[in-house]
This record gives C-alpha cells, sequence and structure tokens, in this order.
C-alpha cells in the first residue's frame, strides 16, 4: 500500500475538549461536585431515567474502583477514582453503565477513558436531570461490605486503613459540608450560581459585615470546582457540627437576598473592593 493509500485510510484523530462544568443540566450538581472533591464518605441512591436496577453513588470504593457489585448484589459506582477523561460525567456514564450489566463479585477497577465518545453515555442522559441527591454521610467505610459480612485478610486491612483516615464530615445542607481537619473545622459549600453573580452576592454580604456565620467563624476563601465556585468558612473546632447548622441556614438566606437584589441594584465602591479582596483569595482545583 502506498503512502497516499494509507494515508487515506488512517482513521481522523479526535481532539478531546475538556469540560469545565461536567454536572451542568443536573439539579443534583452541587452534590456530585462536593461528593466527589471532598466528602469523604458518603453514599446516595442514583435517580435513574429508566428505573429498573438500583444503583448507589459513593464517594470512594475499595481501591478506588469506578464501580462494583458487593456479593449481596447491590451496586455501586464511586466517583473518587484513579484516572479521568476530559468529561468526568462521561466516565461516570460509562461506569454506570457497565455496573446495571454486572455480577456479585465484578470490579471495574478504573472508568472507561479511552473510547471515543458516543450518545447516551454522560449521567445527564442517564439519569433524572431535576432530581436531587439523598446523601448519607457515614463515619467509617463500613458499608462496602454486606451488613452480615466480616472482613479479613487484605479486604480488612484495606478498611482499617480507610476508616484511620477518615476526617469527621457532616452534611449541613444541600452542597454544604462540615468537616473537622485535624486541629481545624470548615464550612465548604458547593453554590449552583454563576460565578461572577455569586461573587457579587458575597461581596455585599462582606461590605455589611454579614459573610460570616457568627462568632468563632470567618471567610477563609473559594475555590473553583468542576466550574462551580465554592466558598469556605474557618470555624470553632471546638464546636459541634450541629452548631453550626442554624447559622449557615441563615447565611444561605442573607445569600439568597443579596442574589435577588443585584438585579436592582449595581456593587457600589465598597461592595466592588470587598469584591476584589474576595477574588484575590481564590485558587482552582480540577
Amino acid at each position: 500500500m502506498g503512502k497516499a493509500a494509507r494515508k487515506k485510510n488512517k482513521a481522523p484523530k479526535v481532539r478531546e475538549v475538556f469540560v469545565a462544568q461536567p454536572f451542568e443540566g443536573l439539579a443534583a450538581e452541587p452534590e456530585l461536585i462536593a461528593l466527589r472533591e471532598f466528602v469523604p464518605s458518603a453514599t446516595a441512591p442514583l435517580p435513574l431515567a429508566d428505573a429498573g436496577r438500583e444503583v448507589t453513588l459513593a464517594t470512594v470504593l475499595p481501591g478506588a474502583a469506578a464501580a462494583f457489585v458487593r456479593t449481596d448484589e447491590r451496586v455501586f459506582v464511586g466517583l473518587q477514582v484513579q484516572t479521568r477523561s476530559s468529561d468526568i460525567s462521561r466516565d461516570l456514564g460509562r461506569s454506570l453503565k457497565w455496573a446495571l450489566d454486572a455480577k456479585p463479585g465484578d470490579v471495574l477497577s478504573v472508568p472507561d477513558t479511552t473510547t471515543p465518545g458516543g450518545e447516551g453515555e454522560r449521567l445527564q442522559d442517564l439519569l433524572l436531570t431535576d432530581a436531587e441527591l439523598e446523601v448519607t454521610v457515614h463515619a467509617n467505610f463500613d458499608w462496602w461490605l454486606p451488613e452480615d459480612a466480616d472482613a479479613d485478610g487484605e479486604v480488612k486491612l484495606s478498611l482499617d486503613r480507610a476508616n484511620e483516615a477518615i476526617m469527621p464530615t457532616e452534611r449541613l445542607g444541600t452542597g454544604s459540608y462540615w468537616v473537622l481537619a485535624g486541629e481545624k473545622a470548615h464550612l465548604r459549600w458547593v453554590r449552583p450560581e454563576p460565578e461572577n453573580k455569586l461573587l457579587q452576592a458575597l461581596a455585599r454580604l462582606s461590605a455589611a459585615g454579614e459573610l460570616g456565620l457568627g462568632e468563632g467563624s470567618r471567610y477563609a476563601g473559594s475555590f473553583r470546582a468542576h466550574g462551580l465556585l465554592v466558598p469556605v468558612w474557618d470555624l470553632d473546632p471546638e464546636a459541634h457540627a450541629r452548631e453550626w447548622a442554624g447559622p449557615a441556614e441563615q447565611l444561605g438566606a442573607r445569600l439568597d437576598r443579596a442574589l435577588a437584589s443585584l438585579d436592582e441594584k449595581p456593587l457600589d465602591a465598597a461592595e466592588r473592593r470587598a469584591r476584589d479582596g474576595l477574588i484575590g483569595r481564590q485558587l482552582t482545583l480540577r
């Protein structure tokens, strides 16, 4: 075969385009980001568009697997995995489709990140897009095993290591989580609003002295994760998570009012300075 023929028969390269907001269009977007990025141990039933086999979404599975089926036939798909492609939603959709056909004991170690994209593979194609996630936060990873199963050998070692590394975490609201990280406690809150509008609302609260959660708290900054902004507050580690639930709810109400006011009243000079200060305390996570 000549050079011309080989060039003609060569398959065209498919350029992978990075999807910066992979969960866009899903009502569960803030929760998916939180479970993917910083919640250590949590599960939630997946709201499948095609009701049939029940599937549980999990933060992390044994060995950071993409999916597995327990011996009691319960099906799990993991968010925190070892590899990813340019589109996390497609990775998860493929893992979900694999899990729906898997048998007890089957494990998908890594998601399919190399096959060219096809139709109907993303989470947006497979889930009820307007459904929220009913998240359960766990104090350990004992849910990796069926209730009547005992861990032994390598499984026990893996479970023990995972349980020892876990940081106490509690859910305060949608996309909002308290975590005790050593000697520090934080509130991390994945917000669904466009970044620029959210920053303006945060700036309005900051200029008014209303950005905190009360005594023992301070606004620490924010980071970007999968297209959304995640504000972070430092909290008094001596206070229990439940003590911050009320203040967090009140802050959410103030933030909603600030967001609504932006359509009627643009930022004034003090608020613009506050916004510039907030922008200076950002970092990006992918």
